[in-house]
């Protein structure tokens, strides 16, 4: 890459409205902030654009509060020694909307390239090789895709790709019959030349809505023409168009990806990124044979501030945040531990989330049957749940605050 070719790198992170089906976890955290495998969700893509050269920016749009992410946004630039602005939009504008509202800012440095991903995405971000294809296409975008079976295809952006040269020649968001199993993972680099592209959509909208103010075409217009001419969606109103028109490439990726809509999919792919650790930052996962510290079986992250018995059995697929106490005799599998919970003596935990400054007590039992794509496939505790001693939660979700003394199965704890 010329020394000249700016980069910038923009990450979608929504708004409270859209972590809806992330609670009880989204009560007390953005979602774009809850950790997989001990680091913020949001992290891994950022982390991922550690690899891009010239990278002169990182801009994280949303319309959470500012204050939500204002701490971690100036850490972030100081890790990073990079600045990174979190930029609030004033109401949802869509996925293109959305960067076109702040294009001004996003142009500022005149970067040559800008990447965009999806916050809720869980992949392993192959950004330089991306960068790669995108210039040897010559074209306006290029779109991260992935074989998918074709079950599951219908749940995605379906699309077709031109075989030799991977142009991007037909594009359909959740196809009502099958299209094709490569679907749209959500990772995006694009020249410049998108503002424009967005900006004819918006004029051409703004018109049409002109146009039906003084003429009677009401009844031929369909539900979508009456969109806000500022709320513009990049797969419907932007891929979908210029499919096929040579302005649209695609890079497919063999490697992991998961989208991240429910906090089964989030224990799911804490345990995806804590394999990936194994290549990229071997020495975030924990080590241990139980002689001075913890017995470590498989993947594990522990937080420095975590205080864990040399008793305790680990593993695989832990995460341990900070501040969590782990008591004599306790066993892991499969769980996040979040901010100051405490597992007491002997108790077990398997395929669970337990919440901030939650507590199991002795000889307790929070399981579920691992299924990730069932809504009480993983048993969720909520913020500063007591399962009290001898207590067994089986494939349940506990909303905050609640205390159990009575063991429940498949429930739901309002």
């Amino acid at each position: 890459m010329e020394s000249s070719e700016k980069v910038v790198a923009v990450i979608m992170v929504g708004g409270p409205t859209k972590g809806t089906r992330f609670r009880p976890l989204s009560f007390n955290t953005p979602k774009p902030l809850f950790p997989l495998a001990g680091q913020p969700m949001v992290h891994h893509p950022i982390s991922a654009c550690k690899g891009i050269t010239n990278l002169a920016q990182i801009f994280l749009i949303g319309f959470y509060e500012e204050r939500d992410f204002a701490l971690y946004v100036s850490s972030l630039s100081n890790e990073l020694r990079l600045p990174v602005r979190y930029l609030k939009e004033d109401k949802p504008h869509g996925s293109a909307g959305g960067i076109y509202y702040f294009r001004d800012i996003i142009l500022e440095d005149s970067p040559s390239y800008i990447f965009l991903l999806n916050c809720d995405v869980c992949c392993n971000f192959p950004l330089p090789d991306m960068l790669e294809a995108h210039k040897r296409s010559g074209g306006m975008g290029t779109i991260l895709v992935k074989k998918v079976s074709a079950e599951s295809a219908n749940q995605f952006g379906a699309l077709v790709a031109d075989p030799v040269t991977n142009e991007l020649l037909h594009y359909t968001e959740k196809p009502e019959t099958f299209v094709s199993d490569l679907i749209n993972c959500g990772v995006y680099v694009f020249t410049p030349e998108i503002f424009d592209a967005i900006e004819d959509v918006s004029v051409h909208r703004e018109g049409r809505a002109n146009l039906r103010r003084i003429s009677s075409f009401e009844a031929l217009q369909s539900a979508t023409r009456n969109l806000p001419t500022d709320f513009i969606r990049l797969d419907q109103d932007i891929l979908s168009p210029l499919a096929g028109k040579k302005r649209l490439y695609t890079h497919q990726t063999m490697e992991f990806w998961e989208q991240i809509k429910t906090p089964g999919m989030s224990l799911k792919c804490s345990a995806l990124y804590l394999a990936q650790f194994q290549l990229t930052s071997p020495h975030l996962l924990a080590t241990g044979n139980g002689t001075k510290s913890a017995n470590i079986v498989g993947d594990v992250y522990i937080h420095p501030s975590a205080k864990v018995h040399p008793t305790a059995k680990i593993g695989p697929n832990v995460s341990v945040s900070a501040n969590v106490r782990v008591a004599a005799g306790v066993r892991l599998i499969s769980c996040i531990i979040l901010d100051d919970a405490e597992i007491m003596e002997n108790a077990v935990v398997i395929h669970s989330i337990i919440g901030w400054k939650s507590s199991v007590g002795k000889w307790s039992r929070v399981q579920a049957n691992g299924d990730f794509n069932d809504k009480l496939g993983i048993t969720i505790l909520g913020e500063a749940v007591i399962v009290e001693d001898e207590v067994v939660v089986t494939n349940s979700i506990v909303l905050p605050n609640k205390t159990l003394n009575l063991s429940v199965a498949e429930e739901i704890i309002l």
